[in-house]
This record gives structure tokens, sequence and C-alpha cells, in this order.
């Protein structure tokens, strides 16, 4: 926020908060009700009087002693280089008491507001002590907004948890309860691979935690999943979207703010929670990111795939959060989840992938040898070219159903979309031989006709372009496509690791040792997104015989 005025309310006597959003613009006109076009931005911005709504709306259902009394916060937005006639169109927005718009030359509306909601005779000593208590206010889930979380999820939930999904469940339960009851704290840790229904587990705890009004959060460190989360389950209530955050939104915390926090894709957790746009006061109160993430919760689950780690500086594992909690007094329970529901639940094809890339140190096998079973429903591909490959798991999503993508090794340069006379439009970076394709859209890059990075896994328009491993990882689709580079290749019997022919500026600052296990884990990572069949293949004629070997 620009400025937040503190005061009293000249008709209650009571605390009243003003939140104001400035803006220097002098023309702007909008897209549709809630986005403006301005000359000097390349995509739309939220409408100021919408902007400043969402953030009073924020802190209400942020703060459980404004939600006691949501009428104390009103929001103005304030165009002060702005006329009528530079922004018209924008003076369409329909006012509330937690957006509405001014311009300059709505200067004596704006004061009449202002002394409607600020009493400017009264009392500097309460004024003071509004902003005092401001300053001071605990922050947490509000119970009306858990309420409307609860709903949501509610009514999107469609799980059945199985075994030891039933188990972490349960188990998570009795540690909130002990929470609550004895002031204790627990670390829960849920150890499973792709498709053990780690994200269920969270998002079904979710939403039976919130409807009993505990305070709870979904954090992960991944900008897609993070995203993708708040448009599933945050679809027709925005308000919801605010209980999924991001594992370095807990520097500032004070302990114990929640009941509980899901941390998914704990494997992504980093030393620090310090990054570039971190503001310097907030740099001082910087720890470890797994304290932040045990401190700020009675309950903190980390939901965890050790063999995900996939960039430098990612280092949750259970001996990190182990020591983490012993460090910090919290009694720590595991959970270890051994079932597939992703990939056909085929035990084969784990144990096919394990093999494949080594994990294990049983051979490679061919996946006819493994699959013998009658009930087997996972299918294998080894494509003889990405040609092959596209037109195949096209045909299977088409025959079969679902939805189908293609993904690759980060070998091949990254370019930012280019201006065509058509528009915006993608780069055919991922070249092999005469078949070209784009990445997927850069993250905060925007492209007619193709989803926003976060959604490349989800939305149908995906198919068409290559997803990385930051957009592909936490998803599933029903057929992937997955393209081996020269990054990770087979040379007499062994895979080898070339770190030189990688693209991703992250990898590239590992060490050679660091580098051999992120790029396994990465192919691990795109060989198990498919829910009914996988097709390889390899731009390395050694490797890509290995792989019609074992594809067969």
């Amino acid at each position: 926020m620009d400025v937040v005025l503190c005061g009293t309310h000249p008709k209650t006597g009571t605390a009243s908060y003003v939140l104001v959003e400035l803006k220097q613009w002098t023309r702007a006109e909008t897209v549709d009700d809630e986005l403006v076009y301005l000359d000097a931005y390349a995509n739309p911005v939220l409408h100021p009087a919408e902007q400043v709504r969402r953030y009073c709306e924020y802190l209400v259902d942020s703060t459980p002693a404004l939600a006691a009394e949501p009428a104390t916060v009103s929001g103005v937005a304030y165009l002060h280089n702005a006329s009528h006639k530079g922004v018209e169109s924008l003076l369409r927005y329909s006012p509330t008491g937690y957006g509405q718009l001014f311009t300059k030359d709505d200067k004596s509306a704006l004061f009449k507001r202002l002394r409607s909601l600020l009493d400017p005779s009264g009392e500097r000593e309460t004024a003071v002590k509004a902003g005092d208590d401001f300053l001071q206010f605990r922050h947490a889930p509000s119970k009306p907004l858990l309420t409307v979380a609860a709903k949501e999820i509610q009514d999107r939930e469609q799980f059945v948890l199985l075994d030891e999904q039933q188990v972490a469940y349960e188990l998570v339960q009795r540690a909130v309860e002990r929470a609550r009851a004895n002031s204790t704290r627990t670390v829960v840790v849920v150890l499973g691979g792709p498709g053990s229904g780690k994200s269920v587990i969270a998002l079904s705890l979710l939403g039976d935690l919130a409807r009993r009004g505990y305070g709870v959060h979904h954090a992960t460190g991944s900008s897609a999943f993070t995203n993708t989360m708040r448009k599933v389950a945050g679809h027709r209530n925005k308000r919801v979207q605010t209980l999924f955050k991001y594992f370095n939104d807990y520097i500032a915390s004070e302990p114990r703010e929640l009941d509980v926090i899901f941390c998914d894709e704990a494997h992504r957790i980093r030393e620090t929670s310090v990054n570039r746009y971190t503001r310097s006061e907030v740099r001082k109160k910087a720890g470890r990111q797994i304290n932040e993430l045990i401190r700020v919760a009675s309950v903190p689950v980390f939901l965890l795939d050790e063999n995900q780690v996939v960039r430098p500086g990612e280092m949750g594992s259970l001996e990190e959060i182990t020591a983490a909690a012993e460090a910090m007094d919290c009694k720590l329970e595991v959970v270890r989840l051994e079932g597939q529901y992703r990939c056909g639940g085929s035990a084969a094809y784990d144990e096919w992938v394990a093999r494949l890339l080594g994990l294990v140190p049983e051979k490679p096998i061919s996946w006819s040898t493994l699959a013998t079973s009658p009930d087997e429903r996972f299918t294998v591909n080894a494509a003889d070219s990405p040609t092959g490959m596209e037109s195949w798991i096209s045909a299977m999503a088409t025959s079969r159903g679902g939805t189908a993508r293609l993904s690759a090794g980060y070998c091949w340069m990254w370019s930012d979309p280019v201006l065509t006379p058509h528009g915006k439009a993608l780069v055919n970076d991922v070249k092999i031989g005469d078949w070209e394709r784009p990445w997927n859209v850069k993250p905060e890059k925007r492209v007619p006709d193709a989803p926003q990075s976060y959604y490349w896994a989800s939305d149908p328009r995906g198919f068409g372009q290559v997803g990385c491993i930051y957009t592909a990882q936490g998803f599933e689709y029903d057929w992937a496509g997955v393209i081996f580079g020269p990054d990770f290749v087979r040379r007499d019997g062994q895979w080898v690791a070339q770190k030189k022919h990688s693209h991703d500026p992250a990898a590239k600052k590992a060490t050679e040792e660091e580098y051999a296990a992120l790029v396994r884990n990465t192919y691990k990572v795109l060989l198990t997104r498919g829910l009914q069949g996988v097709s390889v293949y390899s731009t390395d004629p050694e490797t890509q015989e290995f792989l019609r070997e074992m594809g067969r």
C-alpha cells in the first residue's frame, strides 16, 4: 500500500483505517471492468479501485481483529494527475466501501469522503492509538475467510484417501488437536514419490481444518504450482487464493501465527528466504527458511519427495527437517506413502523408471519384461523422432482420451517472445532436425493464444509448446512425451551428465557432482508426469538406441 491513514470514525468514535492507492497516471482506459491499459505498460494492469479493494479485503481476511469489525476498513484510489477526460472509462467502475476512485477533478469529493471516515477534530491520542494498534495486529486467516475457503474447497473435493494417505490425514488431525489442547508442537513429514497423493492429502486437510476454524496456509516454492493451486481452489472466490503462499513469505511472521502450514513440494525448500526483492529491514529478520516454516505454525506439515530436487540450493530433505525439528524442540512424526496413483498406478513403471535412470542398484530392463501383468494399464512408447513422439501422444489423447504434453531437458536457449505483424509470438527454440517447437511462455510474459507458464500443464493451449522442468514439476497430464537432450546421455553402459549442454542458468552454477544428481532427478520428474502413458526420445544416437531397447 502507498498510504494507510489511521484515526477515529466521526460517528462511532472507534478506530478507522483508510487504505490509499496513489497513481501518477494522466491517461488510461479500461479493457474490461477490472483491467486497464496504459501506453507505458505492455500488458494491462488492475483498475486502481479494484486494486485497493483487494488490499482492503486481504487485510480484513488476514487480520482477525479487523474481521470482527470489517467496516473499520475503507479504501480509496487517487489519480492526482488525471482529469476526468483522461480516464473517462475508468470512472464507470462501481464504487464500494473498499474501493472508490477519485481524480484531481474530485479533490473536494475526496476530502469529503475522508472526513466521513476520519474525524479531523478527534483527539490526537486516540488516532495515535489506532495507528499503534494497527501495527500490532496479529495476522492469521480470519474465520470469515476460512468459512469461504472451506465451502470452496468442499464443493470441489472429490478425494478418496487410501491406505497410508488416510494414516497421514489422521496423524495430522491428532497433532492439531494436541497442539490446541496442550500447546504442543509437532512436525509431520509425509514422504512419497510422484503421484503418491501428497497434494491430495494437503488439500483435503486444508478444507477440513478450514471448516473447523483453524488457521491454515498452503505453501510451496514453485510459482507455477502455487498459481495453479490458487486457480483451482479459489476459482470462484479470489479471497480463497490468499491461503496459498510461497515458502519465502514467512520471514517476518510471528511464532505460531498459524495452526497448520502445509509445505507442499518441500524438496524445494532453500537455505534462506532472502532474494533480490527482499527489503533491507526484512533481511535483518531472516534466518534459515526451514526454521521460519516450522516456527510459523503449531503443526508444520512437509510433503516431500527427495528425488525431485532439480535446482542448486534446494535442500528439503528428511535429514534437514529432522535436524531443524529437534533443534526447535518439536515432536517429529513421519509417514511414508508407498502407493502410486499417477502413471496408471503402475508399480512396474515406477521400477522401470528407477532402473532406467540408475536410481536403484538393479540394472535397466525393457518395459515388456517388467510389464507382464494382465492388469497393466500404463503404456510406454519409444519414439523414432520428435515428430513421431508428438504424433503418438496426440493420437493416444484422441483415441483414449485425456491431455497430452511434450517436455524436454533444458538444453536449448529460451527466447523472449518476438513482435510480429500479428502481435507477440513464441520463438521455436527447441530444434531437432527439421522439427522445431517453442518452449512454453516465460514467467511474467504474455503471448496471445498461449497460456501463462503457470498453466502450461493444465490449459489446453499448452499442447504444441515444450514444457521444461519448472512448468512440469508438480503437475500431471495423461500422455507425456519426454525428450532427452545432450545434457544426459549413455556412454559405455552408464549415464553421463554433460553440464556444458545445459541452458539452465540455475543448474549451471552447480558443481559437476551436484549437476549429475540434479539432471537425473529432472528426467525422473519429467518421466513421471503421465497418467496413462509416456513416449521417450533422445537427441543423442547412443542414448536413443538405449531408450529404444528399454522401451520395447
